[in-house]
């Protein structure tokens, strides 16, 4: 048997170590529940702090120009990127703490943290998440449909280095976030209670429908979210642990947004670029205003990639 759909996976023994199993239709509300929760107190915090930093620095707030509020609102520069990324979705490993020890009666790091083998896995995935996003660039380019684009001196290159490592730390918290909550606790519980394959699809559609409110949007981008997911899945049980997906959840976010210069799920990200890239193909191929995630590029990537860890289980 395939180690990866296998009921006795080490992800499903963490879920079964506690006291009890929610139902499949309280972790399904559960989750909806854990996310608004984080983002109805941290992440509003976090809106309010980046409001104050704006009209600090000398922006207007104004409410009759959605253009120009949304850039007061939302992250310009790295600092309030980090800030808005941390307080947003830290919350989200508070929230599954409680959830754990008052309902579940198990520990946190039963989710998959475990320190065995901690940074190995953390440091691959980092690589694994990064080839694949330039496997994904790369095929965009080789079609001729990746340019470089004009922008700020300061916000591109070397000057912008130091925004750029310093806007990862927050997503090594926002990333790893959704990791915890749909492939360290959806997957498995619903996993370990019911059927392996049920976990990997329910969760891998619930992340897909956590992103449904982004801009830009299509039918491709719902596609490739639902098949990030799936791949993720397939990862999480491969290692047995969360620690590899952390790593390739943050790093994909990352140089998606702060080493190309392309949106990440619709939205810009702030903290500058090294490389100030731009589609100039068809949409449906680079994925146009959503960024790389809504193209058939990434499909192909991640394709490629849940068969290959696919295999990887089988041999194992």
């Amino acid at each position: 048997m395939n180690t990866i759909l296998n009921p006795n996976n080490h992800l499903f023994e963490l879920a079964r170590s506690g006291q009890r199993l929610p139902h499949i239709i309280l972790a399904v509300v559960m989750c909806f529940v854990f996310i608004l929760a984080a983002q109805f107190s941290g992440g509003l915090l976090g809106v309010i702090i980046v409001v104050l930093l704006s009209v600090r620095a000398g922006a207007t707030l104004s409410f009759d120009n959605p253009d120009a509020l949304a850039s007061v609102v939302l992250p310009n520069t790295a600092l309030e990127q980090i800030i808005f990324l941390i307080l947003a979705f830290a919350p989200i490993f508070l929230i599954l703490w409680g959830w754990l020890a008052l309902f579940e009666k198990r520990p946190l790091w039963s989710l998959g943290m475990e320190r065995a083998g901690a940074w190995q896995k953390y440091l691959r995935g980092l690589l694994v998440g990064l080839v694949m996003f330039v496997a994904a660039i790369g095929i965009s380019a080789a079609l001729g449909y990746i340019v470089f684009e004009d922008g700020p001196s300061s916000q591109q290159g070397v000057a912008a280095l130091g925004g750029v490592v310093l806007v990862f730390l927050g997503w090594t918290v926002q990333g790893p976030a959704e990791e915890a909550i749909t492939r360290g606790w959806l997957m498995p519980v619903i996993g370990a209670r019911y059927r392996p394959l049920y976990g990997i699809v329910i969760s891998s559609v619930i992340f897909a429908i956590f992103h449904l409110l982004n801009p830009s949007l299509s039918p491709i981008a719902v596609l490739n979210l639902f098949l990030f997911g799936v791949f993720a899945c397939l990862y999480a049980l491969y290692e047995g642990g969360l620690w590899g997906v952390f790593s390739i959840h943050a790093v994909w976010n990352w140089a998606q947004g702060n080493i190309f210069g392309f949106e990440v799920s619709g939205g810009t990200a702030s903290g500058g670029t090294l490389f100030n890239l731009m589609e100039v193909g068809p949409d449906i191929i680079t994925g146009g205003a959503f960024g790389p995630e809504g193209g058939l590029a990434v499909t192909t990537v991640l394709v490629v990639s849940c068969i290959i860890v696919w295999m990887l289980g089988r041999r194992s």
